[in-house]
Formats: structure tokens, sequence, C-alpha cells
């Protein structure tokens, strides 16, 4: 490297810019393989990078979440205010919906539909169709403060939303109109998920406390042992047998994820600990993904990881540098997954089978 650097030196300013450009191609194909160490010196993951994609982004601000309305199309909010859906595939903005009037805060999509719901700081809820107008379908007004919870029912009937106000509000979708609320003290509600094929709403609360709901009420139908920290997201398994529940922290205390039984036991089954800062989401990946049933959580540590779901072992870590805290995570397709973070808009990662079991960054937008 001396000789080059001499002759460099020596270069006339066309050649060096010439040949800083062309090394400047090369870096951005190359796959490098690092390891990431902890400060304690031990190897915490090793983390693969690689020339990916850069799509024109979503929004012109923080990400704050994402979900999956089909294999192919994604909806996404933040702090723009603005609702987008984007076919993640080809990297093109399909359509913006604007109405709300601060950050969005949460999106739930119907099944098999192409409507899907949106909430906010606003205090307001909408409804949209992707095929119609940009303009809200319909509007559900009635938290105090911002909605942090929203769940569609598995039937598209009915829609429950949460907020800090400590309430949860129970809407008949087609006509708008709420028809049950409760509310219990310091229930500061932060995420809600409907169990597929039951009447039963989970819900996580800064009060530490994950509760099942029974939608024919709105009664508080189970409470799961209390945790030690803000729980801070949840997410039910497609059979609707099993559910994870997230925690925040700081500095590796807290910042687990843990997997409940939903059946006669609702017992906790599983830990899942290895990130630094507080976990934001979780969800079950597709059973076809690996031989043993798997989960993935994403983190303010800017890491997403991969775990055995029956013994908690962590299998892989993908360290998302620079990209801030990751806000929310959602299965794509059967291969897929579409991250929301802080600083640089939504990241597609792509589960690699062969060595391993493996997650990389493929675009972003």
């Amino acid at each position: 490297m001396l000789p080059l650097r001499c002759h460099l030196n020596q270069a006339p300013p066309q050649v060096l810019c010439r040949f800083c450009a062309v090394m400047g191609k090369l870096q951005s194909k190359l796959k490098h393989s690092t390891y990431k160490y902890r400060p304690d010196g031990i190897i915490e993951d090793r983390i693969h990078t690689k020339a990916f994609q850069e799509y024109t982004p979503a929004h012109v601000d923080t990400v704050s979440v994402v979900a999956a309305l089909n294999s192919d199309l994604c909806v996404s909010g933040g702090k723009d205010k603005t609702v987008v859906a984007y076919d993640w595939k080809t990297g093109n903005v399909v359509k913006r919906f604007r109405g709300h009037e601060r950050e969005i805060t949460k999106i739930a999509c119907v099944h098999k539909s192409n409507q899907f719901f949106s909430a906010s700081r606003d205090r307001m809820v909408m409804m949209w169709d992707l095929h119609g107008s940009p303009q809200p379908k319909q509007q559900f007004s009635g938290h105090a403060m911002v909605v942090t919870g929203l769940a569609v029912s598995p039937d598209s009937s009915q829609l429950c939303t949460g907020s800090r106000d400590n309430t949860l509000l129970l809407w008949d979708v087609g006509t708008g109109q709420c028809v049950e609320r409760a509310s219990v003290s310091r229930n500061l509600v932060t995420h809600l998920c409907w169990v597929p094929r039951e009447p039963y709403i989970l819900q996580t609360s800064e009060d530490k406390t994950i509760r099942l709901w029974d939608s024919r009420g709105l009664q508080v139908a189970h409470i799961f042992p209390t945790k030690q920290h803000i729980q801070t997201y949840c997410e039910v398994s497609e059979d609707g047998h099993k559910c994870i529940s997230c925690s925040n922290g700081f500095g590796g205390e807290g910042c687990e994820a843990t997997l409940w039984d939903l059946r006669q036991t609702r017992t906790r089954m599983c830990e899942y600990k290895g990130h630094f800062q507080t976990v934001a989401s979780g969800v079950f990946l597709p059973r076809a993904l690996a031989l043993m049933p798997v989960i993935a959580t994403s983190s303010h540590d800017c890491k997403v990881k991969i775990w055995n779901q029956d013994t908690g072992a962590c299998l892989f870590t993908l360290s998302l540098d620079g990209s801030g805290p990751l806000n929310s995570l959602a299965v794509g397709d059967t291969i897929s997954l579409l991250c929301a973070s802080f600083r640089r808009g939504i990241h597609l990662l792509r589960v690699d089978h062969s060595p391993g079991l493996e997650l990389r960054e493929v675009a972003a937008f």
C-alpha cells in the first residue's frame, strides 16, 4: 500500500478523482463479514452487510409503524403525518393518504382486503381504502389522548382502539359508532392485537401488565403475571395458541421478549434475552422459514434478532447501524421482513437459509 500511496500523492488531480470514483463503486458491491463485539469482549454474533438497493423514500421523516397489506404492498406512517402504501418489491409509492394532523402511531390492515386503519397523536382513527378516495372512508373519534392501540376483528366488523387515556373503545366499522367502552386506572395502552378466530383482544400497557379482553361486553377475561418493565408490544400467532409481549429497558436490563400460552394454562413459556435497549416489536415468522418455529424482534439498539421460539436461543443478529431505534417489524412474505426505523426509513430484510439461518438487508425506502 505504501508505493501505491506515493504514486497517488504524485498523480494529477484528475487521475486521483477517477481512481477514488472507481474504488467507491467497487466498495459498494463488496460483501463484508464482520463481528460485533460487546464491551465485555464476548463476540455477540456475526453481522453480514451487503450492497443493497436504495429506493425512493416513502417518508420524509421518522417512520413510526409499518404493516403488510399483502405479499407485495406495505402501509406505513410516521412523523410526516402521511400514510403511504408502498410496493416494496418494485420500490414504488402506490398511494399517499393525508388526513391526520399529527404523527401516525399505529396501522392495522384488514385481512385479505385493500382496507386498513391508521391511528394518530391527533386522537383520531381513520379508515382507508387502497383503491378508493385519498380521503378517509370512515373516521372514529372518541379518545381524549393519543391513540396507541388498534386491532381489527377477524370478520372485519369491529375495531378496537386503545389510548393513553386508560380507555379501550369498541367500534362498529360499518356505522363508525362506539358500541362499548372500558376504562382501567393507570392502563396506558401501548398495543392491541385481536386473537385469530376468537372474540379476545390482547393488550399491553405501561403499567407492566398484559390483559386479555373479551370483546363481548369488553370485559377483562385474564391478566397475565405482571412484568418488571413497561410492556411495549404484543403479537399473537396465526393459530391463536401463543403470543409475544415485549419489554422496554436499557443496558440489557429488561429489554426482553416473552412467549405466553394463550390456551387454558396462559402461562409464560419462554423468554428471549439479548437486546440492550427497549424491544419495540416482535413477530412470529412463517413456519416455512426454518425447521424449528422462530420469532423475530426489533429493538431501539438498532438490531433485529431471530430466535428459536422453543429454546430462546438467538440464531442470528442483524445490526442496522445508523438507523436509530427500530420502531416496528412486519412479515412481508414467506422470506421477507419489513422494519421501520427512526433515521433511515423502512428496511427490507431477507431471510437466507444457506449457510444456516441468516438475515440480511436488501433494500431501504
